[in-house]
């Protein structure tokens, strides 16, 4: 392929589609995914006073939302495999101005559940946004990503320490 890396996704001809785990032994998944909600100072007072704004209450409800989407995550992303998960812990804390959201999945598996962390503290962060953009329209989304994962054939992830504006 002409030195482009090998992405498992596309066919020889560049077509997308759904990887074969058929053969790949079942082993104990984890993942853990975090994301980040900037709020402002107006919105964070409220949910620090009240813990909620007209809507509600923002980080229980984001939270549920995140739990439920993580459970339906392969019909949500197209080449997602459904997995059977066993847990999807996610915390939601008020951090200063921001809403940190921290998602851990794990499932006996034949793939891992790094899609189903990361669609977890996604939904978790819209969620956040719906309920809190009557109250502020300068709310962002951000980073997203994946901290850790392990199992399965690539073995062990855990992101690098960074220093970023998350990290602050």
């Amino acid at each position: 392929m002409s030195g482009r890396p090998e992405f498992s996704h596309l066919s020889p001809e560049d077509a997308a589609r759904m990887v074969d785990v058929g053969s790949k032994p079942v082993t104990s998944r984890r993942a853990v995914a975090e994301a980040w909600v900037s709020v402002g100072a107006e919105v964070a007072a409220q949910l620090r006073d009240r813990g909620a704004v007209a809507k509600g209450n923002v980080l229980e409800t984001a939270r549920l939302a995140g739990i439920a989407a993580a459970k339906r995550t392969d019909e949500l992303i197209p080449l997602c495999h459904p997995v059977p998960i066993d847990l999807i812990d996610l915390t939601v804390a008020l951090e200063d101005d921001r809403v940190h959201l921290v998602a851990v999945a794990a499932a006996e598996a034949k793939t891992g559940v790094e899609m189903e962390a990361m669609t977890a503290v996604a939904v978790a962060a819209l969620t956040v946004y719906d309920m809190v953009k009557s109250v502020a329209r300068d709310v962002a989304i951000g980073p997203v990503r994946l901290l850790e994962k392990s199992g399965g054939r690539s073995g062990h992830y855990k992101r690098a320490e960074e220093a970023s504006d998350a990290d602050r």
